[in-house]
């Protein structure tokens, strides 16, 4: 269907989106605004990167761009893709295609001037939707209505779509938790159980991407959720996957006002001991910070149950602030939806209302008491490090004189160890 419904955007009117719409919109060819960029538009979402679609060929593209003094890059060649920079803003361009051979990532293409099958070709109602210069809608799959509804609907057969790449059954989760509302499409859900196999052929790379952007999004725990409910999470995670310590991760975020953290809320959803972080990080593909944080997070979370506050700040003293607030975190989400929030907040906010101290005694101090350079120097300043903090961090200097006394008499009681 199409319909003559008009879309005020500005940035369709002047401005790096304007003038690449005006560079391609001449001698016989035709662009248009395609994608996530016109749903975001007409959800009132900030639209991110804008999509251009044209009929022009690729070589066009680019021929137009270099008289204009804009740079292009051939991102897509193969594909049909050329990137133009304007004003350090890059438009992705591709010309209208369509598939003749559909492996996922690897369809071969043909270049065409069709419209409707451009729009048909694409995955979700929602993301087929154009709009050209004059702000005219173009829908030719019924996106308006699934936009008006809030409904993440697979365009045609959904076993079709999916089994062209099966990356769209973690999409057609992520685009509903972050577009959607109320339960998934049924259609679209039974022929994602259905392929839950295919999961298995999709890099790791593939998978991070799109878990993570799932996870942090506004209904991640509904559509999780349902992933859940319908077996797909396991042949990501390899193991359990606890909804329930997710949703209360999301809320405690919340109440903390954090932003969103994807490798936080994951582990919550599949994090109970570090095997399983090390199992995700090499599943997912992890970058080294993401697996040394989902690592620190699962490291003996549960023996946070019932901290006081002057283990609190040894803890926070031993991790710094993110590591413990982190780790303190998914011990709150693994108490469960019915524990009292409150003395998980007072813990988690700790690092507002004192900071640690640096430890005060130096080598020098035990140089002076007798104690010679070397691995035996590193073993006292272990010992009295220990001391200071189960004496709750005093800084005087009797305090810190007595525990300085204290470790080297240690030291010599229990034998000093071999230089």
């Amino acid at each position: 269907m199409n319909t003559a419904r008009v879309l005020d955007a500005p940035w369709l009117k002047s401005g790096p989106t304007a003038r690449v719409l005006s560079l391609l919109n001449d001698n016989g060819e035709e662009a248009r605004v395609v994608g996530g960029a016109v749903r975001n538009a007409l959800l009132g979402i900030l639209t991110g990167d804008i999509d251009i679609a044209t009929t022009a060929l690729p070589d066009e593209v680019i021929r137009r761009a270099k008289a204009a003094g804009i740079k292009s890059v051939p991102t897509g060649i193969a594909h049909g893709t050329v990137t133009l920079v304007i004003e350090a803003q890059p438009f992705e361009v591709t010309t209208l295609r369509q598939d003749t051979e559909t492996f996922g990532r690897k369809a071969k293409v043909a270049f065409g001037r069709d419209w409707v099958g451009d729009a048909q070709r694409r995955d979700f109602t929602i993301n087929a939707l154009s709009v050209g210069a004059d702000g005219v809608l173009h829908d030719y799959v019924g996106g308006l209505p699934d936009i008006t509804a809030r409904r993440v609907r697979f365009i045609g057969d959904p076993n079709h779509r999916i089994a062209e790449d099966y990356l769209r059954v973690l999409r057609f989760f992520r685009i509903h938790a972050a577009f959607g509302a109320g339960e998934v499409d049924r259609n679209g859900y039974l022929a994602c159980i259905a392929a839950r196999a295919g999961l298995a052929t999709l890099s790791a790379e593939r998978l991070r991407m799109e878990m993570l952007k799932l996870l942090i999004a506004d209904g991640a725990v509904g559509a999780i959720t349902a992933m859940a409910d319908g077996g797909l999470l396991l042949p990501i995670f390899g193991g359990v996957a606890y909804t329930g310590p997710f949703a209360t991760m999301i809320a405690a975020e919340r109440l903390l006002g954090l932003e969103p953290n994807p490798i936080r809320r994951l582990a919550a959803l599949a994090v109970a001991v570090t095997e399983d972080a090390r199992r995700l990080a090499s599943r997912l593909r992890l970058s080294n910070n993401e697996a040394k944080m989902l690592d620190a997070m699962g490291h003996r979370w549960w023996r946070l149950a019932g901290l006081d506050e002057a283990r609190a700040r040894r803890l926070l003293y031993r991790l710094g602030e993110d590591s413990y607030r982190n780790r303190l975190m998914l011990a709150w989400a693994r108490a469960g939806s019915d524990s009292a929030p409150a003395p998980w907040r007072e813990l988690a906010t700790l690092p507002l209302r004192w900071r640690a101290p640096k430890f005060p005694l130096k080598a020098a101090d035990f140089i002076l008491r007798g104690i010679a350079e070397g691995p035996v120097l590193g073993h006292v300043l272990t010992l009295a490090e220990d001391a200071w903090l189960a004496a709750d961090f005093p800084l005087d200097e009797a305090s810190l004189g007595c525990i300085a006394d204290q470790a080297v008499g240690r030291l010599n009681r229990d034998g000093r160890p071999s230089a």
